[in-house]
């Protein structure tokens, strides 16, 4: 009865009639202990777990597979990832289950090197692999963007014959996505010849990721057609796809489906999409109405959306109000201090910008450096703005100053007003010159050949001035950058970019 009532959702009534058993002094087995622990991952229900723990201890049931695991996944899902690992290292005999459960615990909690690491340790030990572990672990891949690692699980999971497992194959789509391989994520996509709204979220989320809005919209409508019907990640996708793509209209008329859509529960992520969508086309007085009639508390995501919406369209009585919203929801971020910041120095404010930089520093909160990386070689190399502890710095800066020259040939003009601080206009451009995805540039013309494309990744969003400057050099050495910030992909080709200098 009590897995029962797990099975069907009841979580509340397995757990009571739990207790039923104890107060009628009922003998706990294994099966009874295992049943009623799932009960507690499915209600994240911390405390009854610990205590359900504490019985397994003390009727020396902790170390049996089916108890440990249950255990285990409950730690797991409850973010108590430290006790999850003690669990699994003091189980004798784990199961496929076991391995899968904490593989899946790493990758929920974003430990995905640790993910890998447990991995390779499986497949020491000689541990099976199933479709649980792949796809937990190629998701490991995509979150970090391991295009190699990536590709070498793709080789096990076509030997292992696990290809055609809906949800191995729509992480496989996003993680050649992920890695800037769009069309190789679609050409999986198209292999597949059975595909459920899993699948097609990811291919969705993959175009929205690389700026392909239209091919976006174009697979919404082929899901339609084919009787396949969206859900809450589906609309989701589709409303990030406008948002980045200043499709404000399209946007309206996704939003409206899924308030009209039965089948879908609307929640404050549909919300946060729809005010960004709103505020990045500059409608910053309609994303703040919005804020007040949703049936959801305002999140950090949407407060920090609309200053960043400010800070594009100028509105810095707004930004100020959504700033101070977010300083009592993320005290410690010091990257909403300089947001604000930056609204007021865009308007020449400088006074107010001494000032947001001194609640900044008497805060205490740290605001994330700027870092771009590049794969050469094997190798992952890291630079930040002004670099100098590269083993090639005087080859990469010389390289930069030769690349300088050819832009300039072009009437390319440092876009000066993208540096935010108080100081003169050549020391605006100069401190632009040397801005970390450059630098990762110019690394990359020197040490990549001239036939594949280069890859650059960073932590942050790419200044106007690094896009304008990477759309140039494309076009000059007639190559393919792909830039992964922190909202898309930026494909340089030909002299333009396919976010269509929207982002």
């Amino acid at each position: 009865m009590i897995a029962g009532y797990t099975q069907s959702g009841e979580d509340v009534e397995a757990l009571k009639l739990f207790q039923r058993m104890q107060r009628e002094g009922r003998q706990l087995t294994k099966f009874t202990l295992s049943s009623t622990i799932c009960a507690c991952a499915a209600k994240y229900a911390i405390n009854e777990c610990k205590q359900l723990h504490a019985i397994a201890i003390k009727l020396a049931l902790d170390s049996n597979s089916f108890v440990g695991t249950a255990i285990l996944d409950v730690y797991a899902k409850c973010n108590m990832i430290k006790d999850a690992c003690w669990v699994f290292e003091k189980m004798p005999d784990k199961t496929l289950v076991t391995w899968s459960s904490l593989f899946a615990g790493y990758v929920q909690n974003g430990l995905h090197e640790e993910a890998l690491c447990l991995f390779r340790n499986a497949q020491r030990e000689g541990v099976k692999l199933t479709e649980f572990t792949l796809s937990a672990i190629i998701s490991a891949c995509a979150s970090l963007a391991l295009k190699i690692e990536g590709t070498q699980l793709h080789a096990v999971i076509v030997k292992c014959g696990f290809h055609g497992n809906f949800f191995v194959a729509a992480s496989l789509v996003d993680v050649y996505a992920r890695c800037g391989q769009i069309e190789n994520s679609y050409a999986l996509f198209a292999y597949m010849e059975q595909k459920n709204v899993v699948i097609w979220n990811a291919m969705i989320a993959g175009f929205s990721r690389h700026a392909r809005s239209w091919e976006s919209m174009i697979l919404f409508e082929k899901m339609h057609q084919l009787g396949i019907f969206p859900n809450e990640v589906t609309y989701l996708s589709m409303l990030s796809v406008c948002s980045h793509a200043g499709l404000v209209e399209e946007g309206r008329h996704y939003f409206n489906l899924l308030m009209s859509d039965r089948t879908v529960e609307p929640n404050v992520l549909h919300y946060s999409c729809m005010v960004d969508v709103l505020g990045r086309s500059g409608k910053t007085d309609e994303a703040w109405e919005l804020l007040h009639k949703m049936p959801f508390e305002p999140t950090a995501s949407m407060w920090g959306s609309l200053l960043g919406s400010c800070r594009n369209y100028n509105n810095s009585g707004l930004a100020r109000i959504a700033a101070e919203q977010l300083f009592q929801l993320e005290p410690d971020n010091g990257g909403n201090h300089v947001l604000l910041s930056n609204v007021y120095a865009a308007s020449g404010n400088w006074e107010n910008v001494l000032m947001a930089r001194k609640y900044l520093k008497d805060s205490g909160a740290k605001k994330e450096m700027g870092r771009s990386w590049i794969e050469a070689k094997g190798k992952i190399h890291v630079f930040v703005v002004g670099e100098r502890k590269h083993p090639a710095i005087t080859d990469i800066y010389n390289k930069l100053e030769e690349i300088y020259h050819d832009v300039r040939k072009f009437a390319h003009m440092t876009k000066i007003e993208c540096d935010l601080h108080d100081v003169h206009d050549d020391q605006k451009e100069e401190l632009l010159k040397h801005h970390s995805e450059k630098l990762a540039l110019a690394f990359g013309l020197i040490s990549l050949p001239p036939n594949i494309p280069i890859i650059i990744h960073k932590n942050l969003r790419i200044c106007g001035d690094c896009h304008s400057f990477m759309k140039v050099v494309a076009h000059i050495t007639e190559r393919l950058f792909i830039v992964r910030d922190a909202n898309r992909f930026h494909h340089f080709k030909d002299g333009s970019c396919s976010c269509g200098d929207f982002w």
